[in-house]
């Protein structure tokens, strides 16, 4: 009786010796599993902002947008032959205005609507400043739109707010950036410089 007690003892003990590997590589198998990463972490890219360009300048020189860090600004894609060309007379004012408290107008000519910006920089630059006395800084034509779209304009239509944010319908749509470089407004080209939302929003970015 004795001897088939002992018999029993080592069997029970060689049947755990057995038994707790298996145990175990339940356990460590649990344990991976539950602390295993469900999914890769998604690399988030920075999107440029408007200061982070450069660009040609009306004479060709390349401009480095960063300049204007700590300014309030209003970029334009102009036209010589528009119904709205007459607008550069307007910008001229607010440039007049609201040039001392730190706030600059940025042309940007483009001939992507109605091709009405056909001459060259030359002629721009002496039909700007011929006829409207232009005082603020003019830029080297640029497409606003389309496969070739200036990386400027890139930043302007595609990564911005929402309500911002689009592609440009015509010549004259304003787009304004606090001294951050951030886009914070649009006008679209039907709304005049003079317009008083756009006074309220110019002041409202020089002051803070």
């Amino acid at each position: 009786m004795k001897n088939k007690s002992l018999t029993l003892i080592k069997s029970l003990c060689l049947l755990s010796i057995m038994v707790a590997p298996i145990a175990l590589i339940q356990v460590d198998a649990g344990y991976a599993e539950t602390t295993a990463p469900t999914k890769t972490a998604e690399k988030k890219v920075e999107k440029k902002a408007m200061i982070d360009h450069k660009i040609k300048n009306i004479d060709g020189e390349e401009v480095d947008l960063a300049s204007y860090r700590g300014k309030a600004l209003m970029i334009v894609n102009t036209a010589s032959y528009c119904g709205y060309t007459k607008q550069y007379a307007d910008l001229k004012k607010l440039q007049d205005q609201y040039a001392k408290q730190g706030f600059t107008v940025l042309a940007f000519p483009c001939n992507d609507f109605g091709g009405q910006e056909p001459g060259s920089p030359k002629e721009i630059k002496t039909f700007c400043e011929g006829r409207f006395e232009v005082n603020f800084p003019l830029f080297d034509k640029v497409h606003a739109k389309g496969p070739n779209k200036s990386p400027l304009y890139k930043t302007l239509t595609e990564e911005t707010p929402e309500g911002i944010k689009g592609e440009i319908r015509w010549n004259f749509t304003k787009f304004l950036v606090n001294k951050a470089g951030q886009v914070v407004k649009r006008f679209e080209s039907g709304v005049n410089p003079n317009d008083p939302t756009v006074h309220k929003a110019i002041k409202g970015l020089i002051t803070e």
